[in-house]
């Protein structure tokens, strides 16, 4: 297998706002989709995105898709090389080919978009995208003949933004997941062949867990996949159009042990599209393999924490939940996932996500997040949440039942954003939601998820940070910039 050297022929890269740990705290790189602000922009990055640290400009750490490929490629013989984006300029004089990894490159997320209309400003991982690929290291490169092929979850933006393909030379673009394709590509590049602009990895080139690689190197906070896919079917999510498929445990073991034997560690991130069903073939938790992974995991890490999982699930099996909060209790007083609410109305989850809510109907959806919600918060689970804003067919009923939802909710540790509804998976042909049609009712479920972060805001800092030594010092950065928020949005008249 090559090594790494200045020499290599490939490097791989992400922007500023992706090549960071975010202080060790995965969540806390939601930051990143905000626009500058009335905090300077140098102190609002050391908050939420500080640079990852490197050594002779290799990263100790990087995204774990961006790992993903690394292995792959290395897999294939290819001199490959991950580097920080601030190193550039070191390591690209010999490449003929770059990788960036993307994960929202024009802020048209909708975590992003629901920050940019607050703010009236672009978002900093859109400006700091933007500002890697307009880097003076970059432009002399594609003029000597560099390839750039981009991937990620981002890609699919590149369809709105033609002319900036065009304008910083972006030679491809490959959507989905690229294991089996990269290779055939990249190698293409290297012989200088044409490329295709957009390049979509169909179901068939799915790689089979045999022929997803281990990650060779560290990822950012631990990040470790279990499995892959989704079998909830949600109309506005493109990860349930890919096969589910689970992880064996010696297969996470391994990734687990590359990042604790590097040195680089703080505890395991558990990565898949609702954790609880790991193991499953259906929307049934299968209680012996999740106890089973979770003791196996945690007497190999130092903490843990999810990725994401589903109220249905937590709903559906409250036991289950508290066993596995016991079991990672042990090591840590809390830990944290993303959950999807999306909704508190029955009738829009029947439409645009009837099996979200399995195995209970889709009309009991409400009282599922209620059960869900309370339950995590007895167990010590603390969920950021979204909230789809605009969905198709939405109706003013539907925000009524999600501004009662919230009401429910206001005593329930947690973070619940509000998003501006984005048209991808299934529903990739509708609409967008834009600003200009918002109505009161959405102002005011926007004003009670703010009130609602608000007033949770001081406690999560505090559990965030425990046991850090400069805890009392990022505490107090945060708390002061919450209550400058929360001062803004009075003068404001907002809430």
């Amino acid at each position: 297998m090559p090594q790494d050297s200045a020499s290599g022929k490939i490097l791989l890269t992400a922007d500023r706002t992706l090549m960071s740990d975010y202080h060790k705290n995965i969540f806390v790189g939601f930051g990143t989709c905000a626009p500058p602000n009335f905090i300077p922009n140098w102190l609002y990055s050391w908050l939420f995105f500080p640079p990852i640290k490197t050594k002779n400009g290799i990263p100790v750490a990087a995204p774990y898709g961006l790992r993903k490929i690394e292995a792959q490629l290395l897999s294939e013989g290819f001199d490959v090389l991950t580097v920080s984006p601030k190193h550039l300029k070191k390591y690209i004089s010999e490449a003929k080919v770059l990788g960036i990894h993307v994960m929202d490159p024009f802020g048209l997320g909708p975590a992003s978009t629901t920050f940019a209309f607050v703010l009236k400003k672009e978002p900093f991982l859109a400006q700091y995208f933007r500002a890697l690929l307009a880097s003076p290291e970059i432009r002399e490169a594609k003029k000597r003949g560099l390839r750039i092929i981009v991937g990620g979850q981002g890609v699919w933006q590149f369809l709105y933004r033609p002319k900036f393909v065009e304008q910083y030379g972006i030679d491809c673009i490959i959507a989905g997941e690229a294991e089996k394709v990269i290779g055939k590509i990249v190698r293409a590049a290297l012989n200088g062949e044409t490329l295709p602009q957009y390049y979509k990895a169909s179901a068939k080139e799915a790689p089979s867990l045999e022929e997803i690689p281990d990650i060779a190197k560290p990822s950012i906070d631990g990040l470790v996949e279990i499995g892959r896919g989704c079998c909830r079917g949600c109309q506005f999510c493109s990860v349930t159009l890919r096969p589910l498929r689970w992880y064996p445990h010696e297969k996470i073991l391994r990734e687990i042990s590359v990042n604790a034997e590097s040195g680089y560690t703080n505890g395991v991130n558990l990565h898949a599209e609702d954790i609880m069903l790991y193991g499953s073939k259906n929307t049934i938790p299968n209680d012996e393999k999740l106890i089973e992974l979770h003791d196996l995991v945690v007497k190999k890490c130092d903490g843990m924490g999810w990725s994401h999982c589903s109220l249905a699930s937590v709903a559906a099996k409250p036991k289950l939940l508290s066993k596995i909060s016991e079991i990672i209790l042990q090591k840590q007083p809390w830990w944290g996932a993303e959950i999807g609410i999306e909704t508190g109305s029955g009738e829009l989850a029947k439409k645009i996500m009837p099996a979200k809510a399995h195995p209970f109907k889709p009309e009991e959806w409400p009282e599922v997040v209620r059960t869900g919600m309370g339950l995590m918060h007895d167990n010590k689970l603390i969920p950021a949440c979204t909230l789809i804003v605009g969905a198709p067919e939405e109706t003013e009923e539907d925000l009524n039942k999600t501004i009662e939802l919230m009401d429910d909710l206001k005593h329930v540790r947690s973070l619940i954003v509000p998003l501006f509804f984005v048209p991808m998976g299934k529903l990739k042909n509708e609409e967008w939601f834009k600003e200009t049609e918002m109505t009161e009712l959405h102002t005011e479920l926007l004003v009670k998820c703010l009130n609602h972060g608000l007033y949770w805001i001081n406690e999560l800092i505090g559990l965030s940070f425990t046991g850090k030594w400069y805890r009392r010092l990022i505490s107090q950065f945060y708390r002061v910039f919450a209550k400058v928020v929360s001062y803004k949005v009075k003068k404001a008249g907002i809430t």
